[in-house]
């Protein structure tokens, strides 16, 4: 295996919960993490449509920053985020994610097309990528054949944990979500919860969050074909040294087609995913850090 597995693998999530730094202290970390380099984040700041405003007032002139927009009041107030990033030579719209609970459509179709009406309107060009979360869990199946259907123009987001136990799926619905996207040739996002590279019990919360090593692994077995029970027990296992071990095994293609389904997640640290796929050895085939 080589670093590509992780490559430009986490976006930062650092505004979001549960760590929720101020916008003073995200721009700062975001700064540093810029001047540092790691492959393994993709130097996406991802920002509320409600804070870009406060986003443009905590920059310095020579910084230049790639905005994941998160669409937390739906269509209501997107122009104005739009405008203010377009406006601003220091920010450049790298994507979108749209939750679909935002839109009054209840048919995974139709919301996609309230979506693009409301992505039109806000001047977000077709070209930039646009990742569509469903409003449950039960409405994913439906909500991939409507993407696969509008691949230009969607991809998929899967919220993976949260501040609430209800907000994690099982190793069972995830297991079936990654293989009906890579059935679909759907690429998908993944965001929340994924703190650390293998599953693992948080021992405050009690919360089990899945593991972005196991994630990969998965992703990788489900653009080979496996059904999604043989996804759910890798989902499940706390085995690192098999991951890391079958992680290893993946050719180059296997890797490309892998990173292809799952192009990255969101996370409130960027020090944890960095530090662990280095002490783990997964950018042991690259001189950067």
């Amino acid at each position: 295996m080589t670093a590509s597995l992780v490559h430009a693998l986490v976006d930062d999530a650092g505004l979001f919960p549960p760590t929720a730094l101020g916008m003073a202290d995200a721009v700062e970390r975001h700064r540093a993490d810029l001047a540092g380099g790691s492959v393994v984040l993709s130097h996406r700041f991802l920002c509320p449509a409600s804070r870009t405003g406060e986003l443009c007032a905590h920059l310095a002139e020579g910084d230049r920053f790639r905005v994941g927009l998160v669409a937390d009041t739906g269509a209501d107030g997107l122009a104005g985020a739009v405008a203010e990033i377009t406006g601003d030579t220091r920010l450049e719209l790298a994507m979108v994610e749209f939750p679909l609970a935002r839109v009054g459509a209840d048919e995974p179709a139709a919301a996609l097309a309230a979506t693009r009406d409301a992505l039109d309107a806000a001047g977000i060009a077709p070209a930039i990528p646009v990742f569509a979360e469903p409003a449950s869990w039960t409405d994913v199946d439906h909500l991939v054949v409507a993407i696969a259907a509008r691949r230009d123009a969607f991809r998929l987001k899967l919220r993976c944990g949260g501040v609430r136990a209800e907000l994690f799926p099982s190793p069972e619905e995830l297991a079936a979500a990654l293989v009906v996207a890579a059935r679909a040739d759907v690429t998908v996002k993944a965001t929340a919860g994924l703190h650390h590279a293998v599953r693992y019990t948080d021992s405050t919360t009690g919360f089990v969050h899945h593991g972005y090593l196991n994630l990969l692994v998965a992703a990788a077995e489900a653009t080979g074909g496996a059904d999604p029970a043989t996804l759910a027990e890798t989902l499940r296992s706390t085995d690192r040294g098999t991951l890391l071990e079958r992680a290893a095994g993946l050719d180059r293609a296997t890797v490309a087609a892998t990173r292809r389904l799952f192009t990255s997640y969101g996370s409130c640290s960027t020090a944890t995913p960095v530090t662990e796929a280095r002490g783990f050895g997964l950018l042991a085939r690259t001189s950067e850090p």
